[in-house]
């Protein structure tokens, strides 16, 4: 029987056969390694201001070049971008190599304003040694990078990329254990990897508000003493949930909810800011 490879990149530590594909859909063992099977397959690639991603408070009014592939390591059935990180059939990418993006990049500087490349769409750190080797070439450029992730890579992948991220958006989808169960993902993981974020570069937390998983006011409270204990500088976008992929049943967070979980975060918080309401 051949060995199994095991992939390092996230708490899964998916055990694959060879040709098999991980968790996230994005990683494969070939050769008796796992590796990033998306490396350079850019499926989304778009012109977005800074605040979209949502970063408020870093280079505010500014453009930035935005860019995913596919793939991810959690399985949210509220997904917003699930034809692409839940994707299970054939996608339509580009491939393109960091110098190529890069290059994209630079050209809508000195035309448009873009003030460098934000990883975003899927999960991003799924297949991170393309974000690595671009976000290289992005500082040597001198752009910035971004990431938008889920903040579920282990704690080396962010020791690799930290060095040449400027900011970072990380979801914080639920604080309990249980929340990120239902997920697919691990409470603790992401807890750290948001403490060793902002040690390091701009960080700023979205919370998306799902009824039934995260709106109760006693989590939010928990949620924003958590983050105060870290830096109460840190902006957290508390995020209104519309129907999406295997949620089309549900509706909308209530709008007097999400004014209320507001309130409760602003006791805490400098900076609180609501999303999609």
């Amino acid at each position: 029987m051949c060995k199994k490879a095991v992939c390092p990149v996230c708490f899964h530590h998916c055990e694959l056969a060879e040709g098999q594909r991980g968790f996230c859909e994005a990683r494969i063992a070939r050769d008796g390694k796992v590796e990033a099977e998306n490396y350079g397959r850019v499926t989304s690639l778009a012109l977005d201001p800074i605040e979209k991603k949502p970063l408020y408070l870093f280079h505010p009014g500014s453009k930035i070049l935005s860019t995913g592939s596919y793939g991810c390591n959690l399985k949210c059935n509220f997904c917003q971008n699930h034809e692409i990180s839940q994707s299970e059939g054939e996608l339509f990418y580009r491939q393109y190599s960091p110098e190529e993006l890069v290059g994209v990049a630079r050209e809508l500087a000195e035309n448009q304003g873009n003030i460098g490349i934000a990883f975003t769409y899927n999960e991003p750190l799924v297949g991170y040694e393309f974000v690595l080797e671009t976000a290289k070439r992005i500082k040597e450029a001198g752009l910035y990078t971004v990431l938008v992730t889920n903040g579920t890579a282990e704690e080396w992948v962010f020791e690799k990329l930290i060095p040449y991220v400027d900011a970072m958006n990380i979801d914080l989808k639920a604080f309990s254990k249980k929340g990120y169960e239902n997920l697919g993902g691990d409470f603790e993981t992401v807890k750290n990897r948001i403490k060793q974020a902002q040690e390091h570069c701009h960080v700023e937390l979205t919370s998306l508000i799902v009824p039934g998983l995260n709106d109760a006011m006693e989590e939010m409270e928990l949620e924003v003493v958590w983050i105060a204990d870290l830096n109460p500088e840190i902006p957290l976008h508390i995020t209104r949930f519309f129907p999406r992929y295997r949620k089309l049943d549900a509706q909308p967070t209530d709008i007097r909810r999400m004014e209320t979980l507001k309130k409760v975060a602003e006791r805490h918080l400098k900076h609180v800011f609501l999303g999609n309401v």
